[in-house]
């Protein structure tokens, strides 16, 4: 049985007018699965409603079988922006989910240490967010995604907003964190490199519908070099391609430009 499973989900606005448009897709568990499509397309309503942020107007979400009515601790979600408290450490930032239920142990402190490790902010717990960078900010926001070691892990867009090295890097440490904990990931992007370096499994949104899918075949763990790879350059080629809405064909897997 998948882990996700989106069963003609829809999300109307006013009726007849859908956001999101009898959408059938599923994830297995600790696959990395990614979203594109063009702004407005309907990504960020479906990455709501697979954490129970927004109710379907028709069809279900399920998780482990399970109905998605309300958000769950099991889903992390991670925003467009940090979306960080500015009057909290970085330490502290990365316990909030907790602190919301109850009062952090010493063995959570040592947990968010340990994420903050991992991301490469040792030694910056004690920072405010005024004293971190765009980047440091958002491996912050990645941190405190996984504090309550979520099974499904949402996110939208987290990367968008900083420069090209840093997204590099924030990308490897997202895999390395994901891969090393298992957690099965739905990621929506616009950026067609940073879907075919990250995922499993693409699918290309428009106006609402999923109109193409495709399996990336890179081999895992992925590095530096696999983005300068053939096989790389023909994969992005053919998520463009359905991204226009030109015919696509599988792409062989000796493709060598």
């Amino acid at each position: 049985m998948s882990f996700v499973s989106i069963d003609s989900a829809s999300y109307d606005v006013q009726p007849g007018q859908s956001i999101v448009d009898r959408i059938d897709w599923t994830i297995p568990a600790g696959e990395f699965h990614c979203l594109v499509g063009r702004s407005g397309c309907g990504k960020t309503t479906l990455l709501k409603l697979a954490a129970g942020l927004l109710q379907p107007t028709a069809g279900a979400i399920r998780i482990r079988g399970n109905t998605v009515r309300e958000p769950s601790p099991e889903v992390g979600f991670v925003f467009q922006t940090p979306t960080l408290l500015e009057w909290h450490t970085a330490l502290d930032n990365v316990l909030l989910p907790l602190s919301l239920k109850r009062r952090p142990r010493p063995e959570d402190r040592r947990k968010a240490e340990e994420l903050l490790d991992l991301v490469g902010l040792s030694g910056l717990e004690g920072r405010h967010p005024r004293a971190l960078s765009g980047g440091q900010q958002s491996r912050v926001a990645i941190a405190r995604a996984l504090i309550t070691e979520p099974a499904l892990l949402l996110l939208d867009e987290p990367f968008a907003a900083l420069d090209a090295i840093t997204r590099e890097e924030l990308q490897d440490d997202l895999l390395r964190l994901c891969a090393l904990r298992g957690t099965t990931v739905l990621f929506v992007t616009h950026d067609i490199a940073e879907a075919i370096y990250l995922a499993d499994r693409v699918a290309v949104m428009e106006a609402g519908r999923l109109h193409h899918t495709l399996a990336v075949d890179l081999p895992r763990p992925r590095g530096r070099e696999a983005r300068y790879s053939p096989r790389f350059t023909a994969l992005c080629r053919e998520l463009r391609r359905a991204m226009d809405g030109a015919p696509v064909q599988p792409v062989p897997l000796d493709a060598a430009s």
